[in-house]
């Protein structure tokens, strides 16, 4: 099979992580389609495999938590009527952990909302950090158990609960694509000492926003959703990898890896490929797809 040259590789994941879409991508690179999907399940599965191996040991003191929501195929309301859905179709969410103060994400995973993937994303960031933290979360439920048990007594833990009212200017058809009024919040404690002006989870929902941006797939009101959970999956690692060690956080001046103290330098997306040529040197045989994935 031919390979492409490095500087089209290049451009093909520049694209993507800058919020193209598959056949924008294709077209914009001059590729097909399928070339360009190729590449980001390549990508994707060398971004999770050097995520999961080298964001460990992480000093950091606050870290907030969130989910973002979207989609696999179709609306989970729709699926029992799609035509030919796949396994995983319906709502998809990915989980996140940001620390505050370097921005970087610490952990991910893509999923279900329920408790067992709390419990695992839990345990997963629980085994990235070097030191006792301050961590908020919203008001989920299945936060709780899952935090208790990934972290026991060593985590200043505390919830910021959010209350909300109607759209603002609700009037007419326009209220479908305004979001909620915010109308209070409320900090609640629940395991340690939190410092109350710290919690927050300000950044990390702003991260949501540059996953909405960055990546076509999250892009509400759009037919830009993911096919399959795998490729959403593959989608979310690329991502991360480029915001953790390429992308300048605009505050930082750094990238959000140099600030942690993971790298000291600031990777290009060339070193990306190389991690690609690498965890393709030795292929392994592949086994079964899980849902579950996290990093």
């Amino acid at each position: 099979m031919n390979k492409l040259d490095i500087k089209t590789r290049a451009l093909v994941l520049r694209c993507l992580v800058e919020g193209n879409s598959i056949r924008a991508t294709a077209r914009l690179a001059d590729v097909s389609k399928n070339t360009v999907n190729k590449l980001l399940i390549d990508a994707g599965k060398a971004c999770s495999k050097f995520h999961d191996e080298h964001v460990r040991n992480v000093n950091a003191s606050i870290i907030q938590c969130d989910e973002i929501w979207s989609f696999t195929y179709a609306k989970q309301k729709n699926v029992k009527t799609a035509k030919a859905a796949p396994d995983h179709a319906g709502d998809t969410w990915t989980w996140t952990a940001l620390d505050s103060e370097s921005k970087l994400i610490v952990s991910y995973m893509v999923g279900g909302r329920d408790s067992e993937y709390a419990i695992e994303f839990m345990d997963d960031l629980r085994s990235r950090l070097a030191n006792r933290v301050q961590l908020t979360t919203d008001g989920h439920k299945a936060y709780l158990e899952a935090v208790e048990g990934a972290f026991g007594g060593d985590v200043d833990y505390a919830q910021l609960i959010k209350m909300y009212g109607g759209p603002t200017g609700s009037k007419g058809h326009e209220k479908k694509y305004s979001p909620a009024e915010c109308t209070g919040i409320k900090k609640r404690s629940v395991e340690g000492n939190p410092v109350k002006s710290l919690v927050s989870t300000s950044h990390v929902e702003r991260q949501n926003l540059t996953m909405r941006m960055h990546m076509r797939r999250f892009t509400r009101l759009t037919n830009a959703f993911s096919k399959k959970v795998e490729n959403h999956s593959y989608a979310v690692a690329l991502h991360f990898m480029y915001y953790n060690f390429v992308r300048v956080h605009q505050t930082l001046k750094v990238s959000p890896a140099m600030e942690a103290g993971l790298t000291d330098r600031l990777w290009d997306v060339s070193d990306i490929i190389a991690l690609v040529e690498a965890d393709g040197e030795a292929p392994k045989k592949r086994g079964p797809y899980k849902k579950r994935v996290s990093n």
